[in-house]
């Protein structure tokens, strides 16, 4: 499918409220279905990787009903899935098979779990070890690769150290301590979306944090709850730099998820020069939650690293977007996670500015984007990833011509109803 993005004829203007958060909405639907009764979750992402999440539930066993933007979760217990008839399909999405292999390992099931062509090529090791290590019995394609073969076992509380900071990570090995003896402590090098704690304390899981590191004993039972998912701020960050880079927009974003482990990108939108404020800031289910105003203006640009680079993994494609429209450009370092994602997205992200005419120099672990550049319209390629196809679509509301988005319905991935919403807003 192809996208044809016209520039954008006047500032970006209107109000506008996003799917559910896809990180919220997974770990939602995973921990309802151990709980001890049922679950409602409102606002649910209508992205197709949290849909492969409640598809492997229901192989799993699990009772799923989906209305519209609303989902029921039967939950089953902590020791409650079965055994399914044929192999558990998580698409795309690595937030499922790495996620989910965490509340498997621990349970009486053997589970194969795939995925499509990307997902084959991710790897898989950084959950392999600590589950191997909490006595879980699993293997992999060339010992690293989906699928993924697990045989349910009984598991033993670690304490582990993560050497890369990785929020998938840290939950797969949480969630495998809820059927583990004892206590699990995971430890990190830099601090990442801390989701799973939050839904956990809200289904009644004593939870301790500390500076680097969380633990949770085995073995507590999961409250069923009544949940609402605040609108992606993921999603939101394309919105948020369209807004920036047009002259005169101001645009409105609803009820967007304002985690403190997630708002760094409001952080450094702020810090770039972009005019952004937060209204109405309260909490729900655990989560702040508040409305994003963004106003066109000439942002300075920045530096992504360290701590902002892992906090801002995912948005980091459409920010060089805000870079290479900025004053200074943008410098991003300690980013080689952005080469396993859905694609090698450093390289992707640099196909796509030469074709756009955008300079960009790329590095091992990121890239440098000048700032003051002229986009000129290209035919682009989503590349099967849709965080790259969304960024793409940002750039060329700025070209002077239309540009093309090819395979464009990889944005169906996180966020289906993106076209439309940049069609409305950026209309004439």
């Amino acid at each position: 499918m192809t996208e044809t993005v016209r520039p954008a004829a006047a500032p970006l203007s209107g109000r506008i409220r996003l799917p559910g958060d896809k990180s919220i909405s997974h770990r939602y639907a995973m921990l309802a279905s151990v709980a001890e009764g049922t679950s409602r979750i409102h606002n649910y992402s209508s992205g197709a990787d949290c849909h492969s999440t409640l598809g492997c539930l229901r192989a799993l066993g699990v009772p799923v009903t989906v209305d519209g933007h609303d989902v029921t979760v039967e939950g089953v217990g902590l020791q409650g899935y079965r055994t399914p008839a044929a192999d558990l399909d998580a698409g795309n999405s690595g937030s499922t098979i790495r996620m989910l292999s965490g509340l498997i390992a621990g349970q009486p099931v053997r589970v194969r779990l795939a995925g499509d062509e990307s997902l084959s090529r991710r790897p898989m090791q950084r959950i392999m070890k600590p589950l191997a290590e909490m006595g879980a019995r699993l293997s992999a394609r060339d010992g690293k690769f989906p699928p993924l073969e697990i045989d349910g076992a009984a598991l033993h509380g670690i304490d582990y150290a993560m050497r890369v900071a990785s929020a998938q990570v840290k939950s797969c090995v949480l969630l495998a301590g809820l059927n583990a003896s004892g206590e699990t402590v995971v430890r990190e090098p830099t601090r990442t979306r801390d989701h799973t704690e939050v839904a956990l304390r809200e289904m009644g899981v004593s939870i301790e944090t500390g500076r680097g590191w969380v633990k949770v004993r085995g073995g507590s039972p999961l409250q069923p709850r009544e949940f609402t998912v605040p609108g992606d701020l993921s999603s939101a960050a394309f919105f948020l730099v369209a807004g920036a880079i047009i002259p005169g927009s101001n645009l409105v974003i609803e009820d967007v998820g304002l985690n403190p482990t997630r708002a760094t990108l409001v952080d450094f939108l702020a810090s770039a020069g972009v005019e952004i404020q937060i209204l109405d800031l309260n909490i729900q289910c655990g989560e702040p939650v508040g409305d994003l105003v963004v106003r066109g203006s000439r942002p300075r640009g920045g530096q992504i690293e360290a701590e902002w680079a892992a906090a801002l993994i995912d948005e980091i494609p459409v920010l060089a977007v805000l870079g290479a429209l900025s004053e200074k450009g943008l410098l991003v370092r300690d980013a080689a996670e952005l080469r396993v994602k859905e694609t090698d997205r450093i390289e992707t992200l640099a196909e796509n500015f030469r074709r756009l005419q955008l300079a960009i120099e790329t590095r091992p672990d990121g890239f440098f984007v000048p700032g003051n550049q002229k986009v000129h319209a290209a035919s682009l390629d989503s590349f099967g990833d849709h965080r790259i196809a969304m960024a793409g679509a940002v750039a060329a509301l700025c070209a002077s011509e239309p540009s093309d988005i090819n395979g464009a319905e990889a944005a169906s991935i996180s966020f289906p109803e993106f076209w439309e919403t940049l069609r409305r807003i950026s209309a004439a």
